[in-house]
């Protein structure tokens, strides 16, 4: 339970305040020092959206020199080499560099709004966290000016490819890896110390809105399989640079074991990076439909139960290794289990809109296209849940199609539709309208564009990381590119209506969405820089 006493000022506290850096004789760094040196969760919020934002367009230009690639067939703008190391580039910044420290910094900003607190439990922790992200990303950027290039062998870095054949830039991969790593295990440990530690006097576990549960599940997630990779990358480490062999079969290693580590750290992975879209989505869709959530208990519960399973289907990835079939049916029967807490999830939404007084704000708009856009990535999921079918699957651009499918319209859509949920909280002022829907028409365009045909080139045996195709994938891959580059294009959209939104536009008032209910509207837009100095009166409004 919450304590009921008001938190006792920190030294960290203390000099994240004006008046704290007063108490202590020296006024509050300016400039770059205010940047470097902030204790303050909101502003290591924006640095953590702004750091993601930046990395999303990076990873988004490496992706469109793949898609102008594969335009035509036949090779057109790039060596194969260049274009595995554009492919690899795109998938470990969108992962690690844009998509999780997003949610991270929609966590630092506002998890301790919606729980009462006056700052993240360990503020100074919160600081060394973000600044190892930039480091860590310089770092493998760098990698890709170095002799031989950046790494070549997929965002999966399956071994021996990126231990026997990789370039000598693969250590510093490495390094940037475990660096990111720390990052994350050290985020987590703060998100769990603040929200079990800091909530309002009299909000209990099931008082805390949903955002707030996904992210306390998360951040166990992130704690538990975080390790994992750095055990795996460190193995890689070793057989690269001092003899060992964990994954060379010639020395009497397994290539599969490097597998099975991998993916039960990547599996648990892909849910770190989906549910807290998932409370995101639990938070607009209520407040657009002018109701409670329905069956809120029902989706920590389904949450949890996600998260449990998410440990007991890394193998879904393997099915075509060679796998025992007692293994492969364990592995098939737990992938399709997990649709059904994801169920319940879609299910809840759904009877949440049902009967409401819906609007179609831009928040609302893409929590829409997530729940259906997410849900078709989950039917596609199953169809690849069943293992014989998966033999025809694997590998192809099915696959990618699926895994698209549940991170751009899914996670990403919901980190779009939490800016523009926040941005009037953030800045004082509502997002610009028409821009805001031009931004969401043509992402919801693009993104299918780009994707949907994927399906049916997958279907039709289109082998995935091929930078040449046979002439029979032509049209589909035409209408992909063409798609992508909608789709990048459109994002500009997105930074002007921040630009807009920080400058000016209409005003926002405390609460700034008529049906939101949370304790972060109870505050100013734009939100001062610190908030419940002293806890706020918590009075539940759900009823279990």
């Amino acid at each position: 339970m919450a304590s009921t006493l008001p938190p006792k000022p920190t030294p960290e506290h203390s000099t994240a305040t004006a008046g704290g850096m007063a108490e202590a004789g020296h006024a509050r760094p300016r400039g770059l020092m205010r940047w470097l040196l902030t204790t303050n969760h909101k502003e290591i919020g924006s640095l953590y959206l702004i750091f993601s934002l930046t990395m999303f367009f990076i990873g988004g230009i490496f992706a469109l020199v793949v898609r102008a690639e594969l335009f035509q067939p036949g090779l057109q703008l790039v060596q194969p080499e260049f274009f595995n190391q554009m492919t690899t580039m795109h998938g470990l910044i969108m992962v690690f560099g844009a998509i999780m420290p997003a949610f991270v910094g929609l966590a630092n900003w506002m998890v301790p709004l919606q729980i009462g607190a006056p700052d993240m439990a360990l503020p100074r922790l919160n600081n060394f966290s973000f600044w190892l992200l930039p480091v860590a990303f310089t770092l493998l950027l760098s990698t890709l000016l170095m002799p031989g290039g950046g790494p070549n062998f997929g965002w999966t870095f399956y071994a021996p490819l990126s231990t026997t054949y990789a370039p000598p830039s693969t250590t510093f991969f490495i390094l940037s890896l475990h660096i990111a790593g720390i990052s994350s295990i050290l985020g987590a440990i703060n998100i769990i110390a603040t929200i079990l530690n800091l909530r309002a006097p009299g909000m209990r576990m099931m008082d805390m809105p949903l955002f707030v549960w996904t992210w306390l599940i998360t951040a166990f997630l992130l704690i538990a399989v975080m390790p994992v990779l750095a055990g795996v990358i460190t193995m890689m480490l070793m057989d690269i640079n001092f003899g060992t062999s964990f994954f060379n079969a010639a020395g009497g290693g397994d290539p599969v074991l490097f597998q099975h580590l991998f993916w039960f750290f990547g599996h648990p992975e892909v849910y770190i990076m989906i549910l807290p879209a998932f409370g995101i989505v639990s938070a607009i869709i209520p407040t657009f439909s002018r109701k409670r959530l329905f069956g809120y208990a029902s989706m920590v519960y389904a949450t949890a139960a996600i998260a449990i399973l998410s440990f007991l289907v890394w193998a879904h990835h393997m099915f075509v290794v060679g796998l025992p079939l007692v293994a492969e049916l364990f592995f098939m029967y737990t992938t399709m289990l997990i649709a059904v807490p994801t169920g319940v999830k879609v299910f809840n939404w759904v009877a949440t809109m049902f009967r409401g007084s819906i609007s179609f704000e831009p928040p609302m708009l893409f929590a829409l296209a997530f729940v259906v856009q997410f849900t078709v990535g989950g039917f596609s999921g199953l169809m690849l849940a069943i293992s014989p079918a998966d033999f025809q699957y694997h590998d192809t651009y099915f696959v990618v199609a699926h895994f698209h499918y549940v991170l751009v319209p899914g996670a990403l859509f919901a980190i779009l539709a939490g800016a523009y949920y926040w941005l009037p909280k953030w800045t004082g002022h509502y997002p610009h309208l028409r821009l805001s829907q031009w931004h969401f028409w043509l992402s919801v365009i693009g993104v299918n564009l780009t994707f949907f045909p994927m399906h049916f080139s997958g279907l039709a045996g289109m082998p995935r990381r091929i930078p040449d195709y046979a002439l029979q994938f032509a049209d589909f891959n035409v209408a992909s590119s063409l798609g992508a580059f909608l789709f990048g294009a459109s994002q500009l959209l997105f930074v002007l209506v921040i630009i807009k939104c920080v400058r000016g536009g209409e005003k926002a008032p405390a609460k700034a969405w008529e049906g939101a209910e949370d304790l972060e509207w109870s505050v100013p837009s734009p939100a001062p820089l610190h908030t419940f100095e002293t806890p706020p009166d918590f009075h539940p409004h759900r009823q279990h």
